[in-house]
């Protein structure tokens, strides 16, 4: 066992709030109420410590697929968000054949059962031709609940969350049949109105997939999805906080209407993330990556991001003002909750994980814990 580490002397961000010159005791692989004499300390002052972050919705990073890549390619992607502070990672395919996405899920729920990775998300392929985004369109289908069983059983056990455009024939079936086996329902690439958007979270829907993107727009006459998701407490939103998915203004809604409690940042990733401008496949489409902006080679729609969510952690807190606090709960403990991982990640608190990031005073990362090892090491002593 590794010996024990007192991180001292940071600001610490704890779920009852921030501790000015607070300390982090790890032994092992977990948070310890006491160091025992002698441990080694660490001096981050003048330095944050946060929960490492929790990422439900991720396609890929450092030039690897999670939507197509090999086993070995989405762990490459899982290490390059993990020394962005992305502790723990959901791994997010895309619309593809039905039999591919099957086969697909069967490598993932491996990753999975190995602690790799935190489940699979199923973004497509039963979503809406009037809000694909970045999806064949060729290959979208309406949400048959047999052929969302047949994903579910080829994940085994292992699907977290599905993207749906309920309002579609079988969509409602489908929703009920996600939530009867504990797998979140996302409403998302939908052109739902607000009535279609209610009755499918009282039929069991959690999560709005990145709100704002690939919905209809807020009117004031047809009020559709986004306001529907936003006023439920029932619902937690996602949110791309990268300055191109998001206005300011648009984030800043979200937050006022839906409060810190419900809000999770995303990244959306896809593999340029953390690897540079390009040519990228996602799924069977071609992105093309110039300025950090991922769009389709034909059509020119937004193919998901190039964010790590260290960049979306300071972005809310240095340009759109968020206090700390509620940006830890955004990036870390809410996606945790959803995922039924609260008891393990997503806090600083004993028995817990010891998965944590280090950001100087800037809210630049230079550390990142992963189960008391250091992924990034801060250097500091």
């Amino acid at each position: 066992m590794a010996p024990t580490k007192v991180l001292a002397g940071a600001r610490v961000v704890l779920p009852t709030g921030t501790v000015d010159d607070g300390r982090v005791t790890v032994e092992g692989t977990r948070i310890a109420d006491t160091a025992p004499a002698g441990a080694e300390t660490v001096d981050l002052s003048g330095h944050w410590v946060v929960p490492g972050f929790v990422d439900l919705h991720n396609h890929g990073g450092g030039g690897a697929s999670f939507a197509g890549g090999t086993a070995e390619d989405v762990l490459k992607g899982v290490h390059t968000h993990r020394t962005h502070g992305t502790t723990t990672v959901v791994a997010s395919a895309v619309t593809g054949d039905l039999d591919f996405l099957a086969r697909h899920a069967g490598m993932l729920a491996e990753l999975a059962q190995q602690g790799d990775i935190a489940g699979i998300h199923f973004e497509g392929p039963f979503i809406s031709p009037c809000r694909k985004g970045a999806h064949d369109e060729e290959l979208l289908r309406d949400p048959d609940p047999a052929e969302v069983r047949k994903l579910l059983d080829a994940a085994h056990g292992q699907a977290r969350m599905m993207t749906l455009a309920t309002e579609l024939p079988g969509g409602l079936d489908s929703v009920r049949l996600l939530a009867e086996h504990g797998v979140i329902a996302a409403v998302g690439h939908t052109d739902a109105t607000y009535e279609q958007t209610l009755q499918a979270i009282d039929a069991g829907a959690s999560v709005a997939t990145h709100l704002f993107n690939a919905m209809p727009p807020l009117g004031h006459r047809s009020p559709g999805p986004i306001t529907a998701l936003l006023e439920d407490e029932r619902v937690t939103v996602e949110l791309i906080n990268d300055g191109t998915h998001l206005h300011p203004a648009a984030l800043q809604l979200a937050f006022h209407h839906a409060g810190a409690a419900r809000v999770a940042f995303i990244t959306d990733a896809m593999d340029a993330a953390g690897f540079g401008d390009g040519r990228y496949m996602l799924g069977p489409l071609e992105v093309e990556v110039a300025d950090g902006v991922a769009r389709l080679v034909e059509g020119g729609s937004i193919a998901g991001s190039t964010l790590t969510l260290d960049r979306a952690f300071k972005r809310a807190v240095t340009l759109d003002g968020l206090p700390v606090e509620d940006v830890v709960r955004a990036i870390s403990a809410n996606p945790a909750r959803l995922l039924g991982l609260g008891d393990r990640i997503g806090s600083l608190e004993p028995g817990k994980d010891a998965d944590l990031v280090v950001l100087d005073a800037g809210f630049d990362l230079v550390g990142v814990m992963r189960r008391g090892e250091w992924v990034v090491d801060p250097g500091l002593g």
